[in-house]
């Protein structure tokens, strides 16, 4: 793993829809288990797509990777506890707002004493490294057991972005996508297979964002990003195009082979997401939206 600073001990897609996802040493799968931003949204009219916030697993060459630590980890640390064996996973975290590490306390793997996880994250807006954040939201009064409780084994990281995180024969590269909200988007290459997670689109981007965005993205199999939407105080859904314009602009501009926008808003519910995604495919046709349960399987 180059270019970390390490803290102390601390082709073509294919979609299913499944609850659980296993991969050999030779596979490439991606499965969503929250596909919400902002906050965990259960409603019977958001059941569909999901309420639970961002987590996105990728197995490849026989390693665990996980992207963002929203109320989506809870139910995969469900699904990895039935495995009954060791587990060992790299979690890698976009930034350091609520919505992104808020399931990471309820993580149930992270309390056996067998399994490993490596963390990675950049400096928060207020320079407080990753494991300085996953700590004190873990504090009183916010929470009842400080992370201390946790008796796996865990490795943290702090990311440079713009740097790789060399993992064998599985390469991640990282970039800064968001000066504002320091945000860090990945990109996870292995053998000709590409996948990039980047999900703090703007509408109208830093043009220093937007260029370290579309190098990072350029022409990878599946592009993970975010929808886009007025603040949340005058979300109206007068018009639904700008939640999807600028991740459909982004995937035309970076020549990428498929779409998923995820990070829905709270207030879309099922059907206006429905809506959303027959406008994106209009636009691009190999692009949809992300729901909870969806397995994406990169291959040749």
């Amino acid at each position: 793993m180059s270019n970390l600073a390490p803290s102390d001990f601390q082709s073509s897609v294919t979609e299913t829809a499944t609850t659980t996802a296993s991969s050999s040493v030779g596979e490439f799968l991606v499965q969503f288990w929250g596909v919400r931003g902002l906050i965990a949204t259960p409603a019977s009219n958001t059941d569909r797509y999901g309420g639970n916030t961002a987590c996105v697993e990728i197995q490849v060459a026989g390693k665990r990777l996980i992207f963002d630590g929203g109320t989506g980890l809870r139910i995969l640390g469900k699904s990895l506890r039935q495995l009954q064996q060791p587990i060992e996973a790299h979690l890698f975290f976009t930034n350091s707002q609520s919505n992104r590490i808020q399931g990471f306390p309820f993580f149930a793997p992270a309390f056996v004493p067998e399994n490993r996880f490596h963390i990675y994250g950049s400096a928060a807006s207020n320079s407080a490294s990753i494991k300085q954040c996953l700590c004190d939201q873990m504090l009183q009064p916010h929470f009842p057991y400080p992370l201390q409780v946790m008796q796996s084994e865990l490795h943290f990281y702090n990311v440079i972005p713009g740097s790789d995180v060399q993992l064998d024969d599985v390469t991640i590269t990282t970039a800064s996508i968001n000066q504002t909200q320091r945000s860090v988007g990945y990109r996870v290459s292995w053998q000709n297979k590409s996948v990039a997670y980047v999900t703090d689109l703007t509408k109208n981007a830093d043009p220093v964002d937007q260029e370290q965005i579309l190098q990072l993205v350029k022409g990878v199999d599946l592009l993970i990003a975010n929808a886009t939407y007025v603040p949340p105080t005058a979300n109206s859904h007068e018009s639904t195009d700008v939640h999807w314009q600028a991740a459909v602009e982004v995937a035309q501009n970076a020549a990428v082979k498929k779409l998923v926008i995820s990070h829905h808003h709270p207030d879309d519910e099922d059907d206006f997401l429905d809506q959303v995604q027959t406008e994106v495919k209009a636009t691009f046709a190999q692009g949809l939206l992300a729901c909870e349960g969806l397995v994406l399987s990169i291959g040749d």
